[in-house]
């Protein structure tokens, strides 16, 4: 079993803690790799930057389908170009926003999200609602630091986001907390003994459930919506693109 982690912003440092931390739970015999596009943002902190890093996502998919990819992670708080790279593919796709969700409430009746940046805290919002999840969420909260701190200045931003977490376990009467973002995938242990409540955290949990579909011989279906994109014509810089011919598996 390969499942390749796609980061889909453009920092190496970050596309490497990723790696590291699937790595460390997959199970024995599972493969990972993490790769991230050539071009694009180098932090994804707005709807524009995720609309720019969802080609190089798909890029990054049709690059797997060439090396027979048993499974696929989008590794932003976004889940930017989800819906687009299951079409790409029959192998299953995971955001790692929506692996976070469903294993938490898996094990608690209500969760907090605790982000880097309050603006990114809206689009969390919204994909709360789009996988139905709102009731099961309490607040979605933002340590107020960039992205790039994580890798920049790791320490500080790590005493912020653990008192962020701690304020959401005595304010927010809930159960577990969510980490909203993929470069908080070294953190979870980190934060989990200074809280004291469990810390989902999603990179890791979407390797597990992509472990469990393909266990299962679950791909994504091609039926309705997320049939393979109809061949046509595509105009200057994406005329590579036209009449492509999708792998199958």
């Amino acid at each position: 079993m390969h499942i390749r982690l796609i980061n889909p912003n453009t920092t190496a440092g970050m596309t490497a803690t990723i790696g590291e931390a699937a790595k460390r739970i997959a199970a024995p015999g599972t493969q990972t790799s993490a790769s991230n596009p050539e071009s694009g943002p180098v932090s994804i902190e707005s709807h524009f930057d995720e609309a720019i890093s969802a080609v190089g996502v798909l890029e990054e998919i049709t690059k797997g389908e060439r090396e027979q990819v048993d499974a696929y992670i989008i590794a932003c708080f976004g889940d930017p170009g989800l819906m687009a790279a299951r079409e790409l593919t029959r192998a299953p796709v995971i955001g790692i926003a929506e692996a976070a969700f469903h294993m938490a409430t898996l094990i608690s009746t209500r969760f907090s999200i605790v982000t880097t940046l309050g603006r990114t805290g809206i689009i969390a919002e919204h994909l709360l609602d789009n996988y139905g999840f709102s009731h099961h969420c309490r607040r979605v909260r933002a340590a107020e630091i960039p992205v790039l701190d994580l890798e920049e200045d790791s320490d500080a931003a790590l005493v912020r986001i653990i008192d962020e977490c701690k304020r959401a376990r005595d304010e927010d009467n809930i159960g577990a907390i969510v980490l909203g973002c993929g470069g908080m995938a070294d953190l979870t242990d980190t934060i989990a003994e200074a809280v004291g409540l469990p810390i989902v955290e999603g990179v890791t949990a979407a390797v597990k459930l992509s472990e469990a579909l393909v266990g299962l011989g679950l791909g994504t279906s091609k039926h309705g919506d997320l049939a393979f994109p109809r061949p046509k014509t595509f105009t200057g810089s994406f005329a590579a693109l036209s009449h492509q011919a999708f792998p199958l598996k």
